[in-house]
């Protein structure tokens, strides 16, 4: 029997056996554990090439959206009509402005961008305590790329609904700013019906002070690549923000909302409600909602929720509800959601009274789009939405039927 001998170490083995750190190139990047966290940058430059497989990025089309998210830009000012109404005014103002930035910073390629390139903001300035009701219309931007900075002052204790209305030939890469003072009420509705080709991505930022409200509302039927990205910091005690979303999507279209709401102020609330429809061969909707509750934002009450109906085969919906909680003092916090094919029961029960098929299928849809668009609040836009999407179910349901 042979007796096992111990090993004598070499001098020439080193002791310490740890592994020397691997070059700086070539360690793996550390994810980004938060929302707040993202890098952001004024300048295009300051962002790498977007490639597809970033986390913003991963479920847009980029090569579709090329030249806005690293394309030279047309960044002078455009023709807009905004409608009369007392204590709501709009003007260029230069670079330079201190209110330019003051709701946020890009965090995407696209977004830097038009920052960079663009020359002039479009002011709105929103005064006095009175209802009121506005609509900036954009109808001849063409079809070149064009960069866009537009920044909503609202002065405190002021109350007004505010349409943007977007329509015709697009390619266009934009920042919004919305600054509410304290107490200040706003509802902001953004539309977007151009033309089946338009490229339109668009970055929304609203700051929220003590004691203000924001009706946030994107409705989006038209474009053939449609990315808006609203957010909103609530910075003051007591800020309410209420974003909500109605899309409807066919063969072909891609219409993506990146929502974010960053509660940072006591007491503060946010309801995000987003629903859409798809029909058609690549119909494509992404929804992503995230919502941060700082470590400062005791008694925050927030809920958000995403619904889809698919109305034909070939479609596909994304849907990610986020929600990242520091303080442990809430009143409530909830996500939610959901896809899915009309409900057969409904279906039953319309032709069970003697409904047709084809009209039980769009008091469905209808129903379930309406619920957005009745939160709008302007009688004359309901009506008029309501009409575009009533134009869209007669496709829509005689292809499912």
């Amino acid at each position: 029997m042979t007796t096992p001998s111990t090993p004598t170490p070499s001098a020439t083995i080193p002791q310490n056996t740890e592994a020397a750190p691997a070059p700086t190139h070539m360690r793996a990047p550390v994810p980004v554990q938060t929302r707040s966290e993202r890098f952001t940058s004024t300048d295009v430059a300051d962002f790498p090439e977007v490639t597809g497989r970033e986390v913003m990025w991963k479920h847009t089309p980029v090569a579709r959206l090329a030249e806005l998210i690293s394309g030279e830009l047309d960044g002078s000012p455009y023709v807009f009509d905004l409608t009369a109404a007392p204590g709501v005014t709009a003007s260029w103002v230069a670079r330079d402005d201190a209110r330019i930035g003051a709701a946020g910073i890009p965090e995407d390629r696209a977004s830097a961008n038009a920052w960079t390139n663009f020359e002039q903001a479009l002011l709105v300035s929103i005064t006095g305590d009175d209802v009121k009701e506005a609509t900036l219309t954009r109808a001849a931007l063409g079809g070149g790329a064009r960069a866009a900075h537009t920044v909503v002052e609202v002065a405190p204790g002021a109350h007004a609904t505010l349409i943007l209305q977007n329509s015709g030939a697009a390619h266009l890469t934009e920042n919004v700013e919305f600054l509410l003072g304290a107490r200040a009420d706003l509802t902001v509705v953004s539309v977007q019906e151009w033309d089946d080709d338009a490229l339109h991505v668009s970055a929304h930022f609203a700051e929220l002070a003590e004691g203000a409200r924001i009706k946030h509302v994107a409705v989006t039927l038209g474009g053939g690549v449609v990315r808006l990205n609203p957010s909103a910091h609530l910075a003051g005690a007591r800020a309410d923000a209420e974003l909500l979303g109605a899309y409807f999507a066919d063969a072909s279209q891609h219409l993506e909302q990146q929502v974010y709401v960053h509660h940072d102020g006591p007491e503060t609330r946010s309801r995000v409600t987003y629903k859409g429809a798809l029909q058609g061969e690549g119909a494509r909707t992404v929804w992503i909602g995230d919502v941060l509750i700082g470590p400062k934002a005791v008694g925050t009450d927030t809920y958000e929720q995403n619904r889809n109906l698919v109305l034909t085969d070939g479609a596909r919906a994304d849907s990610v509800p986020n929600l990242e909680i520091e303080t442990g003092d809430i009143v409530g916090a909830g996500h939610a959601s959901a896809t899915g094919r009309f409900d057969d029961e409904q279906l039953f029960y319309l032709q069970s009274r003697g409904i047709p098929e084809e009209e039980a299928r769009r008091l469905v849809v209808r129903g379930f789009l309406f619920e957005i668009v009745q939160q709008i609040g302007s009688p004359a836009l309901q009506e008029r939405l309501q009409q575009a999407i009533e134009a869209e179910l007669a496709v829509s349901v005689t292809a499912a039927s």
